[in-house]
């Protein structure tokens, strides 16, 4: 498997190459395209300069020629009898047309290096052949000469040109050097996240990796603690809950074994026989109860409960519920004090909301002294539906606060054997999730405050 260094390796090299190339490209037309005409009309000008010298002083030409020649310009002289003389380095190739010769001879100029074809990857400057190079007409003697020019390159620029192809490489090597070095400083922590995701897969949560970078990688990092303290929560929520559900099972069923032993005594009495049987129905129900929520928490929470959702009066719900729970508020002599416009309509799953108002209003009769009163009351804003359901019990601990709405948490310790299962608020809570709304508890010594948002329509 080719490792991430390697890749960055062959990436950076890549990207070296294809800008050195791109780079030669459009400098390469930029040559042809804005240099070319100016260089050819600046070596015109210096060819006039050349042949107004000769004409003025014939019989110093040739030396005048061989010093421009080692000044750094390579020159070809031909008359129409096809006499040649070069000065200077040699020209690679020979290829100037006759009709070029004429045309010079016959008192045009010849711009070779502004008609030098257009080539991708061939630079015109650096191409030494006669045909790019620009000539002129000489007066010699009453004999015409034609006289044709180019720079000599590697005379006016040989050691620039090893000291910038040295800079060239020298930038190119040292570049790539220091980029696989300095990523070290990217790979490291990726190669951290992919051993810490190894860890994670094995199990272990318990990480910690480097948080001291400000960076994207920095930012991945933090999210994957944030990931892993996640995992590990739900993990350990996990474990607690196949703990809770097994404790919930086995308690009401050590109760029924128990007593279903001690009822194959024939000895047993009418009364205790009956006292017996009433308890392992209750547990039995207890059982029913928590299998029932549990299913209907677990549908929930996986997406797969079908959502029927209709318009209702939400203030019919509340009297519904609260004619359910009649008894219990006689039996307890609370008052039940309700203030909810009948203009509000709700839209979502009846079903479930009404389980919502028979969790939150049955635990409030449920947990509060007698003779206190339970208070709900509704009202609409632009965007929601509020509900406050409030009593006037000895209210909830701030410590546990908290934690009512997770499964089977009971602030209660010692109610814990009072037949409900510690599901009611998780179901609540969940109900109101999957219908975009939002449920929060507030309380103290005078009381409990649950607040439901629900959109409206």
């Amino acid at each position: 498997m080719r490792s991430l260094y390697s890749r960055v390796f062959l990436i950076t090299v890549a990207v070296i190459l294809a800008s050195s190339l791109l780079g030669f490209i459009i400098s390469n037309v930029y040559y042809h395209i804005q240099l070319k005409s100016f260089n050819d009309q600046k070596l015109v000008t210096i060819a006039e300069q050349i042949k107004e010298y000769a004409e003025d002083d014939p019989e110093r030409m040739e030396d005048y020629l061989h010093n421009a020649a080692a000044l750094g310009y390579e020159i070809y002289l031909t008359n129409a009898q096809g006499e040649d003389r070069f000065f200077g380095s040699e020209f690679r190739k020979q290829d100037l047309s006759r009709q070029a010769i004429d045309q010079v001879l016959n008192g045009e100029v010849y711009h070779g290096v502004a008609q030098f074809p257009n080539k991708l990857f061939i630079t015109g400057f650096f191409d030494n052949r006669l045909s790019n190079t620009v000539g002129v007409t000489v007066h010699l003697d009453q004999q015409i000469y034609a006289l044709f020019m180019r720079p000599d390159v590697i005379l006016q620029f040989g050691e620039l040109r090893i000291f910038f192809a040295l800079i060239g490489l020298l930038t190119v090597v040292i570049s790539i050097a220091l980029f696989i070095f300095s990523t070290r400083y990217l790979v490291k922590p990726i190669t951290q996240l992919t051993e810490a995701t190894k860890q994670i897969a094995a199990g272990n949560y318990n990480l910690r990796l480097p948080g001291t970078r400000r960076d994207e990688v920095g930012q991945l990092a933090g999210h994957f603690m944030t990931m892993s303290r996640e995992l590990e929560r739900v993990d350990l929520s996990r474990q607690q809950f196949v703990s809770n559900v097994s404790h919930e099972i086995q308690s009401p069923l050590t109760s029924i074994q128990g007593f279903a032993k001690v009822l194959a005594d024939d000895s047993l009495s009418p009364s205790d026989r009956q006292h017996y049987s009433t308890i392992i129905e209750e547990e039995s129900q207890h059982l029913s109860l928590l299998s029932r929520q549990l299913l209907l928490l677990s549908s929930l929470e996986s997406g797969q409960e079908a959502i029927t959702r209709t318009t209702f009066s939400l203030l019919g719900q509340i009297r519904q519920a609260a004619k359910l729970l009649q008894w219990q508020l006689e039996e307890k002599e609370l008052s039940l004090k309700l203030s909810v416009p009948d203009t509000i309509q709700l839209h979502g799953d009846e079903v479930l909301l009404m389980q919502v108002w028979m969790n939150l209003l049955g635990n409030a009769v449920n947990h509060i002294p007698n003779g206190r009163s339970i208070e709900i009351r509704a009202e609409q804003t632009a965007a929601h539906h509020l509900i406050y359901i409030r009593d006037t019990g000895d209210g909830i601990e701030d410590e546990h606060l908290p934690f009512i709405f997770d499964r089977f948490y009971r602030a209660d310790r010692a109610r814990k054997h009072t037949g409900r299962t510690g599901l009611g608020l998780s179901i609540v809570k969940k109900i109101i999730q999957i219908h975009d709304g939002q449920i929060e508890v507030t309380s103290s010594s005078e009381g409990t405050l649950f607040t439901v948002s629900l959109p409206r329509l």
